[in-house]
């Protein structure tokens, strides 16, 4: 494969802007852009001539008053109003700013489907010592590894440049996370009719690449630990799962282990990868549908279209609410679209074709990138025949005690069959942990063994 130069041509703040003019890789003339006209991550700082999208301030740089860690986090935009709503008798006035898989949505649920847009808010923010790391891999950063891998980079965005879709499915991959969490990743998969189970996940994650001083040589090519048990329901419960998640997958492809609690015994889970299916997701969410994407991107080719406006899930933070039951939100189709917020920003589009000669359920994918944090918001998912078949959101909010921009709920939609599954549904438990005390001596095979039949 060979990573060439490439030119993207979007509208953007009134003005025409080409991206992509010059060489990928390291762009060291550039980074006083960086504190100019670009922030910190490399998204554009102003906001759009017409307003609708303001210029980014710096995100959201302290939690609302009364905050507490450990808190559902409390929104800081609550009295925000709706400023219209798109629906199934309007959407097709702001199809411009739809993806099709948004649209589909409005065509198979006209009577329930709904979007409410609330004024933009930029309120994606990262730690200072991610923007330092950040700026320092735009003076050395590289692609390697036909685009599966990085050099010469540590803790922040690779690329606060990026020049093609590899730099930019990188900076996804590799968005500050903490160096150490702890989260439950609850998901139902309701029927047509919106009945539903909740599969209780608990997860760990120790993100090697976020350590404070670790270098790409000190981390042996593992980007993260990932570490997920079910605790319920109970035909379920005790089953584990291991996963190294490498840096350059090229040079070493994902390690995975599963824990059998009815055996007893630990075995190798190569299969947790691509288009397998996802832990208890009844088939309708794929091992590379985990955050988004994740994983390999070999099996595709990958192309980066445009940059423009679209209207998104952001800033979801009443989806996130420990105030927000279940039982209210989860509904037949989708989750209940009062609970749920959409803006418009701007938003990298990606699209990513299977190769000839390779296997997978997807034809196509098209990904929506949020430009102040790499975050993929949206997904639309092709069939063999080329035909849309899922749809996938990733309703986000800024974590501010840390900080990072993530999503709090994914889910993944059907359009087919009309059946979706919601994962990240922590209403009531826990929420997720950041910079958690995690032991790697705890991420090894024989620990699983020990961790497993306790």
């Amino acid at each position: 494969m060979k990573l060439f130069k490439k030119t993207v041509i979007s509208t953007l703040i009134g003005l025409t802007v080409v991206a992509g003019s010059a060489q990928a890789g390291p762009k060291p003339d550039q980074l006083e852009r960086l504190s100019t006209d670009l922030t910190p991550m490399g998204s554009i700082r102003a906001g759009n001539s017409d307003g609708t999208i303001p210029a980014w301030t710096g995100g959201i740089t302290s939690p609302p008053a009364g905050y507490q860690v450990g808190d559902h986090h409390p929104d800081p935009f609550a009295d925000d109003k709706v400023l219209f709503t798109i629906d199934s008798s309007n959407y097709q006035d702001h199809a411009a700013k739809l993806s099709p898989g948004q649209i589909a949505m409005f065509e198979r649920y006209p009577e329930t489907f709904k979007m409410d847009i609330y004024p933009t808010r930029r309120s994606a923010s990262f730690p200072e010592r991610i923007y330092e790391k950040t700026r320092e891999n735009g003076r050395t950063g590289e692609l390697v590894a036909d685009g599966e891998g990085v050099a010469n980079v540590a803790e922040g965005f690779p690329f606060p440049f990026p020049e093609n879709a590899y730099e930019l499915i990188l900076n996804h991959k590799l968005k500050f996370k903490g160096s150490g969490g702890v989260r439950y990743n609850n998901q139902v998969a309701p029927s047509a009719s919106g009945a539903y189970t909740l599969v209780r996940l608990r997860e760990e994650l120790y993100g090697k690449y976020y350590v404070p001083g670790n270098t790409i040589d000190d981390i042996d090519n593992i980007l993260l630990y990932f570490y997920q048990v079910v605790e319920s329901p109970a035909r379920l419960a005790g089953r584990v799962l291991l996963v190294h998640e490498t840096m350059n997958q090229k040079e070493t492809p994902r390690q995975a282990w599963i824990y059998n609690p009815g055996q007893r015994r630990v075995r190798r889970a190569p299969n947790v990868a691509y288009d397998n299916p996802g832990t208890a997701s009844d088939g309708l969410r794929t091992n590379d549908m985990t955050d988004m994407f994740n994983g390999a991107m070999d099996r595709f080719t990958w192309d980066w279209t445009e940059t423009k406006e679209m209207y998104v899930p952001y800033n979801s933070y009443k989806a996130h609410s420990y105030d927000s039951k279940l039982e209210d939100m989860v509904k037949p189709g989708h989750l209940d679209s009062s609970y749920m917020r959409y803006e418009l920003h701007r938003v990298h589009v990606i699209n990513a074709n299977l190769r000839d000669g390779f296997r997978h359920i997807n034809s196509r994918r098209t990904f929506y990138l949020d430009e102040d944090s790499y975050q993929i918001l949206l997904t639309d998912h092709y069939d063999r025949r080329g035909e849309l078949w899922r749809f996938s959101e990733a309703h986000s909010i800024n974590y501010y005690e840390v900080p990072t921009f993530w999503s709090t709920i994914e889910t993944h939609h059907d359009l087919q069959s009309g059946r979706y599954v919601a994962v990240g549904l922590d209403n009531q438990d826990q929420v997720n942990t950041f910079n958690t005390p995690l032991s790697e001596a705890n991420y090894t095979p024989s620990a699983l063994r020990k961790r497993g039949r306790r």
